[in-house]
């Protein structure tokens, strides 16, 4: 699932969710809400999580198992 993905990658890279949240510029509440597939995530917010972690969207997505972005 998508949000597992999302945060096995946050805490693998030790990083809050206060720290995701300020990152993405959303509350911790929100944040909250998405990691815990209470709200789903927009395709901005996945891009920008992709960048940051410099995984693929595919990755987060659940679509493969290589979070590795070929460029």
């Amino acid at each position: 699932m998508i949000y597992t993905n999302i945060r096995s990658i946050r805490e693998d890279n030790d990083i809050t969710q206060q720290e995701m949240a300020n990152l993405l510029n959303i509350s911790q509440n929100t944040y909250s809400q998405y990691e815990t597939g209470k709200i789903e995530w927009t395709a901005s917010t996945l891009v920008k999580i992709a960048d940051y972690f410099d995984v693929s969207i595919d990755y987060l997505l659940d679509r493969t198992k290589n979070k590795i972005v070929l460029k």
